[in-house]
């Protein structure tokens, strides 16, 4: 399951020396291979909407969700959990407490880095794509052309990483346990809500879990802690840990 593990807080005294960027801290799943996997997933799902070979089982999925609208008024009240403003304003104010509180930038860090990778990639992917949504109730949905922002979902890219950040910004206050349920749980509710609600196709939630899984990774690979932030804010005072390694 998607994680970070625990790293030393064993630090090397402060020294006014240019710092080394330090190696990479460890994800879980290891290895970056599940990166790989979840990159040639995506493309695998791209090039087989884009062939028209998925078409029959978003349609299908779109059609039973259309005629079983028991469950519309909880699930959009739930759905509200992949709204990217929300769960951005709420790292933003997590992150500027703990600047204020640890008198480092460093707890902005993951914030600005998240909002950067999820801006860009999914706005460029969206508007390259150009796929309509099942509540355009068009025949064929297909990439490149059928007019529309829907693949891949944003709501599934967003949650994998902004509720990652969140759960990296509470780890002093929670437990590992809590912190994967923060994780986990949206995605899982954002994936049925998304399909069901027919705010985005099967194929769509897919590649969006796909493309969020690897922005995470990314991003909880960084050592925020020892990022060299440069002379200016070290004199300053500015540069200390922000302590996401200590966090249990």
């Amino acid at each position: 399951m998607i994680g970070v593990e625990q790293t030393s807080d064993v630090r090397p005294p402060a020294s006014d020396a240019p710092a080394q960027w330090p190696a990479a801290r460890r994800v879980v799943p290891a290895g970056w291979w599940w990166d790989v996997l979840a990159i040639a997933g995506f493309v695998a799902i791209t090039l087989a909407v884009n062939a028209g070979h998925l078409l029959a089982l978003d349609l299908r999925v779109r059609n039973w969700s259309a005629a079983h609208t028991a469950l519309v008024p909880l699930l959009a009240v739930l759905n509200y959990l992949g709204q990217g403003g929300i769960f951005t304003s709420a790292c933003a104010l997590l992150a500027i407490y703990w600047t204020w509180r640890r008198h480092s930038v460093r707890p902005l860090l993951p914030v600005i880095a998240a909002l950067v990778l999820t801006y860009v990639s999914i706005t460029i992917l969206k508007n390259v794509t150009n796929r309509a949504a099942p509540k355009t109730l068009i025949p064929h949905p297909e990439l490149f052309g059928s007019g529309g922002v829907s693949y891949p979902s944003g709501h599934l890219a967003n949650a994998f990483v902004w509720y990652g950040v969140l759960a990296m910004l509470l780890a002093p206050w929670l437990t590992a346990r809590w912190r994967w349920l923060i994780r986990i749980a949206p995605p899982v509710i954002l994936t049925i809500s998304t399909i069901y609600l027919r705010y985005h196709w099967v194929t769509d939630t897919a590649a969006g879990i796909l493309l969020g899984f690897v922005l995470w990774r990314v991003i909880a690979r960084v050592p925020w802690d020892d990022v060299p932030l440069g002379r200016w804010l070290h004199q300053r005072g500015w540069d200390g840990p922000a302590l996401f390694d200590r966090a249990r």
